[in-house]
């Protein structure tokens, strides 16, 4: 995962920028879709180890943010830089695989919901916002 969040360091600093960063500025969109290959195999891999459902919800969550603030143009090349989303996955695999018997706890818990509840947000705002378009047009339409 590596390649993906730290491939390059920045010299002077303690800041990487991987290949999720960069294909992501240099060919936009499709590289976001190629570098969430990494994404998944790393997701199907905590599945496969029979990492607890929160733990996956958490990665998920991480994914998400990454592909929903990594689509908007420049701000979002430098938000993969910033949240690594990959190496955070990581980290909570191996905190699992460290600990198996550790139960997830209610922030745990927290945190999946609330990334639930906004992705329902994100899916439901776009379809009422085009709804209002609509509605709008058809009562100026209707007013003529």
């Amino acid at each position: 995962m590596r390649w993906l969040d730290d491939l390059i360091r920045i010299p002077g600093t303690r800041i990487g920028i991987g290949l999720d960063g960069i294909l992501g500025f240099l060919l936009p969109g499709a590289g976001d879709a190629l570098t969430g290959f990494g994404s998944a195999s790393l997701l199907f891999l905590a599945l496969k180890r029979g990492v607890p459902t929160v733990v996956l919800g958490r990665m998920v969550l991480n994914i998400g943010l990454d592909a929903l603030l990594g689509a908007v143009p420049v701000v979002g090349d430098l938000f993969d830089v910033a949240w690594k989303a990959n190496r955070k996955n990581l980290e909570l695999l191996k905190k699992y695989e460290a600990d198996p018997e550790k139960k997830p706890g209610f922030g745990d818990y927290a945190l999946v919901g609330t990334g639930l509840l906004l992705a329902v947000v994100a899916v439901l705002l776009p379809v009422l916002f085009v709804l209002l378009i609509a509605g709008q047009i058809s009562s100026r339409l209707g007013e003529r």
